[in-house]
């Protein structure tokens, strides 16, 4: 059996980013022979990888990248399980990978985007670290004339990201409106977007609220409607009071300026991810069993 020294282990560790026993017992299993040792620690890395896949990776960061024309605009999230891991240098050099390989794809598949050497560098970055790491969603927005209108991101804390799309206006006005989108989250652009099914649930709610008063039918009847008329401007982009201006509603500043908004996405991490719920305790024990 060949003597595995210090020296081949450093060498293993430097060359595949993994843990000193990890590249110990791969070395030994491969009887010293490194090119084995590594591409025995390939196929593992898959293997693991795939055992990681069914843990809740609800973390993470969201990015953006604008074309120097302003005309085009890419949002992504890549998730991990921890947000220690989220602000780890591997971690967001891979995100920053896969921004680059959506701006410049000009694509929104995930699944086409991790295929060949994304996947691979996925796969090796979940064997190193030791979590679940995903591409969960990537959007675009674009003009198809450049001159058509400016697209414009805010990014808050890695963590809520904004893409908007506006005509007629100046890029700071667009900036100003993606930080509006970010702070307040909007349902819709305006009021008439609103679905017809949450009018409905939301009416069925505010019914039965309204009831339990035990006021007249007529009354009951008007504060229905005024909820909903009030819901209805919560959650409309224009009806919005401005975040940087209370006074001033989104759909005014707009008109002022003589813009419109065309589309907008908002990304903010693990929105609508069931995190798992772990005490202290059994978090410990579950990382010491990787």
């Amino acid at each position: 059996m060949a003597n595995i020294t210090a020296s081949m282990v450093k060498e293993l560790r430097e060359r595949t980013g993994l843990g000193m026993m990890d590249c110990k017992k791969a070395l030994a299993e491969a009887d010293g022979d490194m090119e084995k040792a590594i591409e025995d620690l390939r196929k593992a890395s898959g293997l693991k990888a795939a055992k990681k896949a069914s843990r809740v990776a609800a973390e993470g960061v969201v990015m953006t990248k604008i074309a120097d024309d302003g005309n085009y605009g890419v949002l992504i999230e890549v998730n991990s399980e921890t947000d220690f891991v989220a602000r780890d240098e591997n971690f967001l050099n891979f995100a920053e990978q896969v921004l680059d390989v959506a701006f410049n794809n000009k694509s929104a598949d995930v699944a086409s985007l991790l295929e060949g050497g994304l996947e691979d560098t996925r796969q090796a970055l979940v064997q190193k670290i030791g979590e679940n790491i995903n591409l969960r969603r990537v959007e675009r927005v674009e003009f198809e004339d450049a001159n058509a209108g400016i697209v414009e991101s805010y990014i808050h804390n890695n963590k809520i990201g904004v893409l908007v799309a506006i005509t007629g206006g100046e890029e700071s006005l667009a900036r100003d409106i993606a930080m509006h989108i970010a702070a307040v989250n909007p349902m819709v652009m305006r009021a008439e977007d609103v679905p017809e099914e949450v009018l409905a649930k939301e009416s069925e709610i505010y019914s039965a609220q309204a009831k339990e008063s035990g006021k007249p039918e007529e009354i009951v009847k008007k504060m229905i409607e005024g909820r909903l008329r009030k819901f209805i401007a919560e959650v409309s982009l224009t009806e919005q009071p401005f975040v940087k201006d209370p006074d001033t509603k989104v759909g005014g500043l707009l008109k002022e300026a003589g813009a419109d908004i065309v589309q907008f996405v908002r990304f903010e991490v693990g929105e609508g991810i069931e995190k798992e719920e772990e005490d202290f305790a059994a978090e410990v024990a579950a990382q010491l069993s990787n």
